[in-house]
Parts: C-alpha cells; sequence; structure tokens
C-alpha cells in the first residue's frame, strides 16, 4: 500500500511537495534533489512526518 509524505527542503526547512511512496520497497526516509521555489535553486528535500 502506498502512504502520503511530505518533503521539506534541508535549507529553509519549508515543506514543498507531497508525494506518495511504497513502505514495503523503501522503508528509510526518502531523499531527493528538487528545486525549492523559497530559495529559488535546487536543493535536498528529505521526508518529513
Amino acid at each position: 500500500m502506498r502512504t502520503k509524505i511530505t518533503l521539506a527542503c534541508t535549507e529553509c526547512k519549508q515543506r514543498n511537495y507531497n508525494t506518495t511512496k511504497e513502505k514495503k520497497n523503501h522503508p528509510d526516509r526518502m531523499e531527493t534533489k528538487k528545486y525549492c521555489r523559497f530559495c529559488k535553486t535546487h536543493t535536498v528535500h528529505k521526508e518529513t512526518k
């Protein structure tokens, strides 16, 4: 079953993206490089609660 997660920027701590992931395949926290509209650059975004 896919669960909803929120991705937050590591630089400014803003929560920018909502997405889903498969808990069975990826049990640890997700981390991707995405565009932050507040920093106006590509930064690392981590999964939050």
